[in-house]
Order: C-alpha cells, then structure tokens, then sequence
C-alpha cells in the first residue's frame, strides 16, 4: 500500500496526486488528506483532521524547526493521531509528502520510506532541510532543463532532487501555432490575487474585438475543469502555479504569466525560470493592471504553443510514479530507468 499526502491549500497537489496515482496499480494508493475523497479516486481515502483552525494557534514553528504544529492544538493531535494509526494498521511500503515536512517526519520516524515533492522557490529553512534530509526520494514537477527552479542552500540536497516534467491531469496536446490573438482566457487560482473584475475590464475595452473569458478570478466563475476554455483560447493569461500552469503546457496555448506572492517566492521563480527557457510560449509580466494590452496581444501572436512540450511532454506523472514505485520496492531512486517523453 502506497499512502499520499495531500495539501489541502488550493487544488494543484490534489490534482497531482490524482495524475500520479492513475499510473499506479489500481486501488494501491491510500489518499491522506483534510480534502473530500474527490468523486474519481479509486483506492482508499483517510479524512484528516484540519489543524488550522484555531482561533489563536500558539508557537507555531516549534523555534523556527518545523512549518506548522502549534501547540495544544486539538485538530493537530487528532491529525497526527490519525495518520499514525493508518500507518500502524496499513503498515505502507511508502509515503508521498505533497506537501508536508512533519508529515514526511512522521512517517520516517515510523519507519516508513518517504518521497517528498519539492516546490519551486527558496527553501533553505531548516524545516525544509530537515524534510528534504529524511526522505528516501526528492520529486520535483519541472522538467530537467529548467534549472534555478529550486534553492535549498545545501547542494547535496539539490542534487538528490529528481525533476520528472510538469504534471498535469490532462492530456497533451499538439498546441497552438502562432496566429491572431481572438480570444483570451484569463485564469485565476484558489490563492487569489492579481486579476480584478475592474483590470479585466479594462484589459477588454483596450482591445476591441478580442474576447476575454474569466476562469477562476473570482468565486462567481469558478470551474473544476477549465480545460475546454483553456483549448478554446488563443492566448491564456495566468498565475505561475504549479498546476496552472502544467495545465496551460497541455493545451498548448501561449501563455502571458503573472506571477503572484506566495511563500518562499514560489512563483516568482517559477515565472523568472520560464521567462528565462528558449523556446517556452510565454511573455512574463509583472502585473496584470497595465494599459498596453494591444501591444502584449500583438507580441503573443508570434509564440508558438507547440513548444510548451519543453514543459510538460505528458510523462511527469509516470516519471514520479515510477521513483515512487521503485522506493517501495526498496531500490535507490537514482537507479530507476524513467519514462521517455511522448514525442522528440
């Protein structure tokens, strides 16, 4: 049995997960998470306790060596309790951390085999190199030649780091050739931020006869799954998620990326490191508030959208299975032949 830890901040490590877990035997993957079970999953699924509910949460830290365990929590304990109690009845072969430096912890210190996914950004804290230091196996949802996606202040420690390709839920496509930008697809993330009713506005009234379809900037327009839009666009303005923008690499739209804040400057470098690959479809931008929206539509008809297969080639989520797979059957992650992409 495989357990998966899975953040429940946002949708891109659910969406993960799921990608990963189709490319396991069926039902072998326990999914471990503060999320409902999604409709789909096809193994079991542990509800956790949530641990961040307390009004007043106290130490949180625990002196700068941990991300989150505020003391005399209640929700933590019963958490912690409960995943202590499916690894003793489940006894795993291995756990995934998808996000969660004291759940990889926890799980080692049960003698479990852990695989933990790294995030892009800085990442030298100690909590961080502590997570990174017990796993048995380090992931990362990039493709090899995006380098400078990840500091981590000890190079041993990004040298273990195995990047496996963008992941995405979603099949690849072929792209979109340069062309006339008609129609633009603006799309926002569950962490909000960057992309106003008012800015799209006015982004449309500066570009007549184009049109502007808002996905996800607010909680009005929402939509699990936005890959239609996403297809039928000429151009897709983003955030530089993880998840949105594997997402955008499989539909193969070009893309305007603007980056938000998030913790450890996940996605500025994210957005530093795409604007910096030749051959990527993307304009990086700033801010999405700005008054020469003609002239960054007429500059994105020249990007070609068949080149995001430098991003996402379809295979990350069997290149990450098979590092998990081979960490449960005990073999060293460096010694696993990964799946070559979809096409050259």
């Amino acid at each position: 049995m495989i357990g998966y830890y899975i953040h429940h901040q946002g949708m891109g490590h659910l969406r993960r997960a799921q990608a990963i877990a189709a490319e396991l035997p069926p039902g072998s993957v326990t999914g471990l998470s503060s999320l409902p079970c999604p409709a789909d999953w096809d193994g079991p699924w542990i509800r956790l306790e949530r641990d961040d509910l307390s009004p007043g949460p106290q130490a949180v830290d625990a002196n700068g060596q941990l991300h989150w365990v505020p003391v005399h929590d209640a929700g933590l304990r019963e958490r912690m309790g409960q995943l202590s109690a499916w690894i003793r009845r489940a006894e795993p072969s291995v756990l995934v951390a998808d996000v969660s430096v004291e759940v990889a912890v926890l799980a080692r210190l049960h003698g479990v085999p852990v695989v933990s996914v790294a995030l892009p950004g800085v990442r030298e804290d100690p909590a961080h190199t502590l997570g990174f230091g017990v796993s048995d196996a380090l992931i990362s949802a990039w493709p090899r030649q995006a380098t400078g996606m990840l500091y981590t202040g000890d190079p041993e420690l990004a040298a273990r780091v195995t990047p496996v390709g963008a992941i995405s839920g979603h099949p690849v496509t072929e792209g979109r050739p340069p062309g006339p930008v008609t129609r633009v697809v603006v799309l926002g993330g569950a962490g909000g931020g960057g992309m106003s009713d008012a800015d799209i506005q006015s982004a449309r009234a500066q570009t007549p006869g184009v049109e502007w379809d808002a996905v996800g900037t607010n909680p009005g327009n929402r939509t699990a799954d936005p890959l239609p839009r996403l297809r039928a666009a000429s151009l897709v303005v983003t955030h530089a998620g993880q998840g949105a923008v594997a997402d955008v690499a499989a539909a193969g739209i070009p893309a305007v990326i603007v980056p938000q804040e998030r913790p450890h400057e996940e996605q500025f470098t994210t957005a530093r490191v795409l604007g910096s690959m030749a051959g990527i479809p993307a304009i990086v931008t700033s801010a999405f508030a700005r008054q020469d929206w003609a002239k960054v539509l007429a500059e994105a008809a020249a990007l070609d959208g068949r080149n995001w297969f430098l991003w996402n080639d379809g295979r990350g989520a069997a290149r990450a299975a098979a590092i998990i797979s081979a960490v449960a059957e005990g073999m060293e992650a460096d010694h696993v032949t990964l799946p070559a992409g979809t096409r050259t």
